[in-house]
């Protein structure tokens, strides 16, 4: 398996691995590289991904001058490789939500993590992100979301999830091909909060949503994120 690089913002960059035996079309696992004064990697993948994604990291920066690794929340895909990064970049500092930290990474990870507080905005040195807490969207108790304001990209983690391995970036809907991957995975936390914490993040207004699983997009994000709010909340109201 080979990571694909590509520029999906300015300076902002997407890694993507396809694994071909999940699903018909296989399967991407993405994380996101913003190249700053203090560089910052949202994902690390999976353990048994982190040479392909250090070679693909090498070929904009050396990996060993990462600051931050951040990711959506615990899980093998999203940081099963964190401490393999920090063992590679020795200035590097996990950065999680507070209550991410206090139930899981400050046991997980071989460095003290950084708790992140709700809507702090970390100044990367050209970039700057805030963190959004998103408990429960699209799943997991410590999820959050990254809002890189300068660029107006949204790391949204496993929102608008997709099978296949399309384009980089793509312009066209993504509704659908999320709707049929949560019809297949069953993902997403279904709660009153689901809906209402999308569309806070489409308040944002981003132009570009940075997805872990699928192609990222770019064009009427604020649009799409309350197409997706409004499918799942037809997706509670059919469960109940």
């Amino acid at each position: 398996m080979e990571t694909r690089i590509d520029e999906i913002a300015d300076r902002v960059f997407r890694l993507s691995t396809l694994v071909p035996d999940i699903g018909p079309d296989g399967f991407t696992f993405n994380q996101f590289l913003i190249d700053a004064d203090d560089p910052l990697l949202f994902h690390t993948g999976p353990r048994a991904l982190f040479q392909s994604v250090s070679v693909a990291i090498e070929s904009v920066m050396p990996v060993d001058r990462l600051r931050w690794i951040t990711f959506g929340h615990v899980e093998a895909d999203e940081c099963g490789a964190m401490n393999l990064f920090l063992a590679a970049a020795p200035n590097a500092q996990i950065a999680h939500t507070a209550l991410g930290c206090m139930v899981s990474v400050n046991d997980l990870a071989d460095r003290a993590p950084e708790a992140m507080g709700a809507d702090a905005v970390y100044d990367l040195g050209g970039r700057r992100v805030r963190n959004i807490d998103t408990p429960h969207v699209p799943h997991g108790w410590d999820a959050h979301a990254l809002y890189e304001e300068t660029t107006g990209t949204l790391l949204c983690g496993d929102l608008f999830t997709h099978l296949g391995d399309g384009p980089a970036i793509t312009d066209g809907d993504i509704l659908d091909a999320a709707a049929l991957a949560e019809d297949v995975f069953g993902a997403t936390c279904l709660t009153p909060n689901t809906a209402p914490t999308i569309r806070r993040l489409a308040d944002l207004e981003p132009r570009t949503l940075a997805i872990m699983h699928g192609s990222s997009y770019r064009g009427d994000c604020a649009k799409a994120l309350a197409a997706l709010a409004d499918d799942y909340e037809r997706r509670l109201a059919s469960a109940g």
